[in-house]
């Protein structure tokens, strides 16, 4: 019998649902043991959220220093595969996803145990991946797949309509803007690749890294890639200054964190514009570095 490890944290409610499509295929089963742990904060986080609570969480978020969760306990003490299906904040895992991560529990459940990530989010991820990657490897684990699901609108259109959604709870906050969120079909896309996984153990496959290759299970934005990284190092550099401020005067924080909530909107408006126009001026001279750097960040499912 297969044991099988389900891990999730949603606010929404939209990555449960991603997570359920993928391991409906193997739910039922009298060959599957599925167990599904809905990771709990001590404190809940708000949804909606209020401004200041949802870019004051940014800081801890991006420095890895999350807030504790709510005891939890396991029904086994070692699993065949563990599904982490986590959302992105702030180009980093969700604060309960970190938690967990660096859980003694997790430690001891994932070390040498093959993993799958699931990523529901607004269209910027691989950072967030890189940290979990990294995550991983400190409970070593063996990352050998991961299917990514983003929001449906467009890159601008999800960078109002998404932020909506956080602030007042609704999908579609006007009428004259799009639906918030990941599509529906591609929510139900992710039953494929739990049918995959069937089918690996139906024939006593080994898993590895050849899971889910040739699927399609990412698909990286190329044009975002150095916008992510710029957007990255400033999240790191002024997680660090609120930090910092916080431990000499809380209301400090709170000034500086709305300094650099209008030098967010700046950056948006500026560089990743700008960012993405360079690239696409030099690409003829830098697409070996950019074909490399995406084959580096679809790894291991492949897109």
């Amino acid at each position: 019998m297969k044991k099988i490890l389900l891990v999730s944290y949603s606010q929404t409610g939209q990555l449960t649902r991603l997570a359920q499509s993928f391991i409906s295929p193997l739910q039922n089963r009298a060959d599957i043991l599925l167990e599904h742990l809905p990771l709990k904060p001590q404190q809940d986080y708000p949804f909606p959220w209020s401004f200041q609570r949802f870019f004051n969480t940014f800081p801890e978020t991006v420095h890895l220093q999350p807030e504790p969760l709510a005891e939890f306990a396991l029904a086994q003490e070692q699993y065949d595969l563990v599904v982490i299906a986590y959302s992105v904040w702030f180009l980093s895992p969700s604060q309960p996803i970190t938690a967990f991560l660096q859980s003694g529990q997790a430690k001891k459940i994932l070390k040498n145990t093959p993993v799958i990530t699931l990523i529901g989010c607004r269209n910027m991820w691989l950072q967030a991946q890189e940290k979990m990657k990294k995550l991983l490897t400190d409970c070593q684990a063996n990352l050998i797949g991961n299917v990514v699901k983003v929001d449906q609108c467009n890159d601008w259109a999800s960078f109002i309509t998404t932020p909506l959604w956080m602030l007042t709870g609704k999908k579609q906050a006007v009428n004259w803007l799009p639906t918030a969120g990941i599509a529906e079909e591609d929510i139900a896309d992710m039953q494929r690749f739990g049918k995959q996984l069937l089918q690996f153990f139906a024939q006593n496959r080994p898993l590895d890294r050849t899971l889910f290759q040739g699927m399609g299970a990412v698909k990286i934005d190329e044009k975002l890639m150095m916008s992510e990284k710029v957007g990255a190092r400033s999240f790191h550099i002024w997680g660090k200054i609120l930090i910092k401020s916080g431990r000499f005067f809380p209301s400090f924080r709170t000034i500086m964190l709305y300094v650099y909530v209008v030098f967010l909107i700046a950056m948006i408006l500026t560089v990743v514009p700008i960012s993405a126009l360079l690239k696409r001026l030099l690409k003829p001279l830098i697409q070996h570095k950019l074909d490399k750097q995406k084959r580096y960040f679809a790894e291991p499912s492949g897109e």
